[in-house]
């Protein structure tokens, strides 16, 4: 499955933002998502992630109650809708796709990776 995330851009603090990630090659219903971010000079981090049937999602502490990961599989899409950001949420946000089993907030669980989506929150 080839993944591109998009709809990343340059926000103020407090502003939100909806990220997507489009997939092509294979139907999405099939995998579970996930959405990692990596700002300069860290180490990749989990953000979010939504099970294959969309009925069981896991969050990040420190993105919990303000952002939301969902899909739409007819149009084999994840979104990932960020309300309240804050200048930290500063990062590289990935889309990653594992096939269908459990969610899993751990990087080397997934096996298919897009590209990247700059998101930028400035004070």
């Amino acid at each position: 499955v080839q993944l591109q995330a998009s709809g990343g851009g340059l926000v103020q603090a407090g502003d939100s933002l909806r990220v997507s990630c489009a997939a092509s090659g294979r139907t999405l219903s099939n995998y579970d998502m996930g959405w990692f971010r990596q700002a300069p000079g860290k180490e990749r981090e989990f953000v979010a992630a939504i099970r294959w049937s969309g009925d069981s999602t896991l969050y990040a502490d420190s993105v919990k109650g303000r952002f939301t990961i969902s899909r739409d599989n007819g149009k084999n899409t994840v979104y990932l809708r960020m309300n309240n950001l804050k200048p930290e949420d500063t990062a590289v946000y990935y889309c990653a796709a594992k096939f269908k089993a459990y969610g899993s907030s751990d990087w080397r669980d997934y096996g298919y990776w897009g590209q990247g989506t700059q998101v930028t929150v400035s004070s």
